[in-house]
């Protein structure tokens, strides 16, 4: 982790305990905090990739208010116990498509399976759902994974951002 990661994030010690998260519905005066918790969860690929033009990390606080005012996207904290450790967000498209707009887990409760309760929670709130959609930087192989562990399947669309970073996009029937 570099110094600006670090001076956004003071890591603690949490231990490895591994509990259960819940998805709780973030309310759009809690934009702020949506803000600064996203800045820390984006730090790493914003410094790695410097895409401020796609980074969730890069987005401004007026951006994420706007995000609340469109109907089809549903806005959750993920938390472990009374503590907010990651977002993610869901946009309901047309035909019973839904997609996973956004996701993070802060970097000191990541590689603990929270992603995968979240993902697994999420898809489970909106049952009528036929087809899930995804999309997610092609050179981070861990992010890769997690998806494809999740029964996300790598469509061939890819979208080139810079040199040496492409989004590439995932469906779940």
């Amino acid at each position: 982790m570099t110094w600006v990661c670090r001076k956004l994030w003071k890591q603690k010690d949490v231990g490895r305990i591994h509990m259960k998260i819940e998805l709780q519905k973030v309310a759009i005066d809690e934009s702020e905090e949506l803000h600064r918790l996203q800045q820390l969860g984006f730090c790493a690929l914003l410094e790695k990739y410097r895409d401020y033009d796609t980074n969730p990390g890069a987005e401004s606080l007026e951006r994420i208010r706007q995000r609340f005012a469109n109907n089809a996207v549903d806005h959750y904290w993920i938390k472990l116990g009374a503590k907010t450790i990651g977002y993610i967000r869901i946009q309901q498209k047309e035909n019973n498509v839904y997609r996973l707009s956004q996701m993070f887990i802060l970097p000191e409760f990541q590689e603990r399976g929270y992603a995968q309760q979240a993902i697994q929670q999420a898809e489970g709130k909106y049952p009528q759902a036929q087809t899930w959609e995804l999309d997610t930087i092609k050179q981070e192989p861990k992010l890769r994974y997690l998806y494809e562990k999740m029964g996300y399947r790598v469509t061939g669309s890819e979208h080139h951002i810079q040199t040496g970073m492409d989004l590439i996009d995932y469906t779940k029937p």
